[in-house]
């Protein structure tokens, strides 16, 4: 098995370099990004947002103190934020949640750039096989020998098979991904325009 895939890579030519870094690249940031989705305190955005607002329809001050302060999700930290602040308007907290909008999207541009970068590359190695391959077509001796011109063919197959694999197995961690930031962002100024008009009831008040 090992030495199948070590006859693959070497097969491919000198593409499968940066192809193997995309790789191991792509793997990193998906593990990253898994770990801070499922196992950290943000999958309980939903129900902190709930009961945020249910303390604020409650026009609670204390619940959403006390609440903020023991909660770890994004969403206690707007609270918090907003508790601290003397009557913070929604520009204000809208502001805080740009602040937090990097280690919401942290990683999502780049695993967008691999997954269109791979296949590019895997083309480029086909072409580079392909070429190699007309080039010892052109010369009398090796048209004889059919296993020198599989050389590059393999080059070519391989290369486009390993940068189609990397787009696929890192196309769908991104899209779930992206698909969680935009849910967290939009919780986020949802929960934004109702701290701010309950700052702004309990400062008419």
């Amino acid at each position: 098995m090992i030495d199948q895939a070590i006859q693959f890579f070497l097969a491919g030519g000198w593409v499968m370099y940066p192809l193997l870094l995309m790789s191991v690249l792509s793997l990193t940031l998906i593990f990253e990004r898994f770990v801070f989705w499922v196992f950290s305190d943000q999958r309980n955005g939903d129900r902190q947002l709930s009961k945020y607002l249910d303390s604020i329809g409650q026009r609670s001050s204390e619940s959403l103190s006390l609440e903020s302060r023991k909660d770890k999700t994004l969403e206690g930290k707007l609270v918090e934020q907003a508790m601290s602040a003397d009557y913070p308007s929604e520009t204000i907290l809208i502001g805080f949640i740009e602040s937090m909008r990097s280690p919401i999207e942290r990683f999502t541009p780049t695993l967008g750039a691999i997954i269109a970068a791979a296949p590019l590359l895997g083309i480029l190695g086909t072409v580079t096989g392909i070429i190699s391959s007309f080039d010892l077509l052109g010369e009398a001796a090796a048209v004889s020998d059919p296993a020198i011109v599989a050389g590059g063919i393999a080059e070519a197959l391989y290369t486009t098979a390993f940068g189609l694999t990397i787009a696929l197995v890192s196309l769908f961690p991104h899209v779930y991904f992206k698909s969680k930031a935009e849910k967290t962002l939009g919780r986020l100024e949802v929960l934004a325009g109702a701290m701010s008009e309950f700052a702004n009831n309990d400062q008419t008040d």
